[in-house]
């Protein structure tokens, strides 16, 4: 069970000011939508004091969905790709 310690970090993130839709897609977006959504996203995690914390927790439990750490899924996929082949 995961301890609340773990993730306080998660209290000081840029995205507690913004509407979380604003970080996870609806199942029909496509193109420049989701591409304009996930450019505001990442505009938060570009200011955000706990990126790292962020994207590694995303890393860590292969988040499935979102924008974590200033990444998009795709984006975190390559990156463990690139990890597992050094």
């Amino acid at each position: 069970m995961p301890l609340i310690e773990v993730y306080e970090w998660q209290y000081e993130g840029a995205c507690t000011e913004a509407d979380p839709e604003t970080f996870f897609s609806p199942e029909s977006e496509r193109g420049p939508r989701r591409h304009s959504r996930e450019a505001v996203a990442k505009s938060f995690c570009a200011r955000c004091p706990v990126v790292n914390e962020c994207l590694e927790h995303a890393l860590s439990v292969r988040e499935p969905y979102g924008v974590w750490g200033g990444l998009t899924i795709g984006e975190r996929n390559n990156l463990l790709t690139r990890r597992q082949a050094v």
